[in-house]
């Protein structure tokens, strides 16, 4: 059973968390400078510096994405035994070995861990408040409506790498008890009536859609599109040069509640209905920003676009592999002015629909979500839930790999569909893929209309990187780390299946991803608080911040009997 973080046990959680990062990416060298060395009480990461002290990490063995792990929330300055437990401190004494040009980093690092700290507390005082009343929509709830209740409880837990994913930018204890989804509030959203011709607009919006009349603004109908604003955007479009013309309507309309992705709200005219809409903050790195660039709307559909065509060709996905419908949208050539209208399939009221982040999130009853969903419709077998979920989802992503494309469908962008009997997967924000044009242009040749140079190009690398990161590590391995009672068991299932995945994919395809995933001795890994926040573009030589790489073990090579 696992029990809610207590307030005065949240400091050091956090700590450890930044400190096993911080080692997995190498930060200062602390991992290739440093060494191990034995004390009494178990294994150390000595890093020396250059005035001859040196700076002391207890380490203990891991093998998800790194050798080590922090062991204890601290690092130990040899010369004077001096104990830094907490994040500034520890921040500050990484921060002096650190090149001058990358220090100012470290200082916005330790903001980013202050905001997390603070949202970590708040969900350890009010973890009682959000649970109440979450119980039934998990015992018996259906549907995309009933779901958002386990967008709630992944929103309470940790990313599986980045340490402080938990922290928004920007909003303070007030906006996130009225806007964040882990208090899973309802509002309304507030509307601008921007000229026709400065909008570009794709797809029909849904029937709900309010008029400028009902908005109170009948002098601009027929001539401006209304397009919604989260409430917490309002005060930075008002800083903006906006189009001559655009008119903020004083009245709020449409209520909508939250999903894990804050910035992603559901209506609740139609909970198929999702709105993604631009917010003012940053998650998983400075630099992350939740803004909406008018590129990736077009991006995500061409990539929707792209994946119909290869259903099409391989129509034993048609009726297990979902999308939610992106092909709808609209900006007007601003960040903080853009709108993605998702539509979920139909035919889902009568499925529980979870999101993979929240599958190892605590229900109400203490345990990780997944064993309730085990109950439910597995017979109380975690381990065949997820054997069926990692099943589909190898399939379909090595047949994917092998079209030369690979997505970045992590935790959040996939969700199970389930039903006594069936399991389902569906999948969502399809803007960031990586395509191998050498293969893909072999099968379904293009154009296929990408606005992002960087997604194309004409080797299996960037790839085969998008792969391992995100559908072995965080769908998959990341599982098998965060329930120990199942780690041997599910590295041999997830080793088991994916090597049936490939088998069955064939060819040179095949051969790579044995390669360079299944028999590689290390695997790429993200290195996400380096390029996120503590490096600037320049000094960390990042093309993208959310496919920039160290590299560590392949679990997968382990023995499992040892595990």
């Amino acid at each position: 059973m696992t029990a809610p973080t207590a307030p005065e046990t949240c400091a050091a959680q956090l700590l450890t968390r930044v400190l096993s990062a911080l080692l997995r990416e190498d930060v200062v060298g602390l991992r290739t400078r440093g060494a191990i060395v034995h004390r009494p009480d178990g294994a150390w990461m000595r890093l020396p510096a250059p005035d001859g002290d040196a700076l002391l990490l207890p380490v203990a063995e891991d093998g998800y994405q790194c050798v080590h792990a922090a062991r204890l929330p601290l690092m130990l300055r040899e010369s004077d035994g001096a104990e830094l437990t907490q994040y500034d401190t520890v921040l500050g004494a990484l921060r002096e070995l650190a090149e001058p040009e990358d220090r100012g980093g470290f200082d916005t690092f330790a903001e980013e861990c202050r905001q997390t700290l603070a949202t970590m507390r708040l969900h350890a005082v009010t973890h009682a408040e959000a649970m109440e009343g979450l119980g039934d929509s998990l015992r018996r709830g259906t549907g995309l409506g009933a779901g958002l209740a386990y967008d709630t409880l992944a929103a309470r837990h940790d990313h599986p790498v980045y340490p402080t994913a938990r922290g928004r930018s920007g909003f303070d204890e007030q906006q996130l008890r009225a806007y964040a989804p882990e208090f899973r509030p309802r509002f309304a959203l507030r509307w601008i009536a921007v000229p026709r011709d400065a909008v570009t607009l794709a797809g029909t919006l849904p029937e709900f859609w309010p008029t400028p009349a009902s908005l109170g603004l009948p002098e601009v109908l027929g001539t401006h599109v209304m397009l919604p604003v989260h409430p917490l955007t309002v005060d930075a479009l008002r800083a903006v040069d906006l189009p001559d013309g655009t008119v903020l309507a004083d009245r709020a309309h449409l209520d909508v509640v939250p999903t894990l992705s804050m910035r992603t709200v559901a209506t609740v005219a139609d909970p198929c209905v999702h709105l993604k809409l631009p917010l003012g903050t940053a998650t998983l790195g400075l630099r992350n920003k939740r803004t909406i660039k008018p590129g990736t709307l077009i991006d995500g559909a061409a990539g929707q676009r792209l994946l119909e065509a290869v259903i099409d060709r391989e129509p034993r996905f048609r009726d297990v592999i979902l999308h939610a419908d992106e092909t709808t949208y609209a900006h007007a050539g601003h960040e903080l002015l853009a709108l993605l209208c998702r539509r979920h399939p139909g035919g889902l009221d009568d499925a529980v629909v979870v999101p993979m982040a929240a599958l190892l999130a605590p229900a109400p009853d203490g345990r990780p979500v997944v064993g309730g969903l085990a109950d439910r419709f597995y017979g109380g077998d975690p381990l065949a839930l997820l054997d069926a979920a990692l099943t589909l989802l190898f399939d379909w992503q090595t047949t994917l790999f092998g079209h030369g494309i690979a997505l970045e469908s992590h935790q959040q962008n996939v969700s199970l569909v389930l039903r006594p009997g069936s399991l389902r997967l569906l999948f969502k924000d399809n803007d960031g893929p990586r395509v191998n044009t050498e293969r893909l242009d072999a099968v379904l040749p293009g154009p296929w209309g990408f606005d992002d140079a960087r997604i194309l190009g004409t080797d299996d690398g960037p790839v085969t990187d998008l792969f391992a990161t995100i559908t072995v590590h965080l769908c998959a391995g990341a599982y098998a780390f965060g329930l120990p009672r199942y780690r041997r068991a599910l590295l041999d299932l997830i080793r088991v299946r994916l090597a049936e995945a490939v088998d069955r994919l064939g060819g040179d395809a095949a051969d790579v991803l044995r390669a360079r995933v299944l028999e590689a001795a290390e695997l790429p890994v993200k290195a996400m608080v380096s390029a996120g926040t503590l490096l600037s573009k320049e000094r960390s030589g990042a093309a993208d911040i959310n496919k920039h790489y160290t590299t560590g073990p392949n679990y997968l090579l382990c023995d499992v009997s040892s595990a």
